[in-house]
């Protein structure tokens, strides 16, 4: 039978929606590897709806941030492919910390709009250092070049991603509350562990879609 899903655009043509379907795809079929990555955020869910608000302000930028980037790393390395030192690894992982800081207290303690825009603009700045030979000063240069290349489909697919992990996020919650009879908590600890690999596996192939546009 022949395969009836359409011809997928290459990296420099590649739409929003290609790209997502591009990352359930990927998801799919490197399921157990994947599952991994949605440790970290649905242990900051977890935690996060379990302090007050100000100690939750306190772990966003410190333990859950150290914790997201790590994961973020982690995408990068499965799904780039990336052989990088755990020299470079640990440069990665820090940078992405980092950025995640910052964008998290500008959204905190300014407006959320900033906060989302830095993340944006940087958003690819651990996979350059997982993949590409380059110093931290050349990383950001890159990132920000590759951000430059096309933001709108930068800033569109994390947002498209974030809406579509979010949306399934909540269903599958949902369902595991009514007809799993699971607990609040663990049933949007397991739709996170489940769902929010999305997220990382997408950010990752958004550095192949911009990489090749600006090539």
């Amino acid at each position: 039978m022949a395969d009836s899903r359409p011809v997928a655009l290459p990296p420099a043509e590649r739409t929003i929606g290609q790209l997502v379907a591009e990352t359930v795809r990927f998801y799919g079929e490197n399921f157990w590897a994947s599952l991994a990555l949605g440790l970290a955020p649905a242990t900051t869910v977890v935690v996060g709806a379990a302090v007050s608000r100000r100690t939750e302000f306190i772990l966003l930028p410190t333990v859950f941030g150290a914790l997201l980037s790590a994961a973020y790393v982690y995408a990068s390395v499965l799904v780039l492919g990336s052989h990088a030192s755990r020299e470079r690894l640990a440069v990665a992982w820090l940078a992405g910390w980092v950025v995640f800081a910052a964008g998290s207290i500008l959204a905190v303690r300014v407006y959320i709009l900033p906060g989302l825009v830095w993340l944006a603009l940087l958003a690819l700045l651990v996979p350059v250092l997982v993949v590409e030979d380059v110093p931290l000063r050349g990383a950001v240069a890159r990132a920000w070049r590759l951000a430059r290349a096309d933001f709108v489909h930068q800033i569109g697919s994390l947002i498209t991603l974030a809406v579509v992990a979010f949306l399934t996020q909540a269903m599958l919650a949902f369902i595991l509350r009514g007809f799993g009879n699971a607990t609040e908590w663990v049933a949007y600890f397991l739709s996170s562990v489940v769902v929010q690999p999305l997220l990382f596996i997408g950010a990752a192939l958004l550095y192949v879609d911009q990489a090749a546009r600006v090539e």
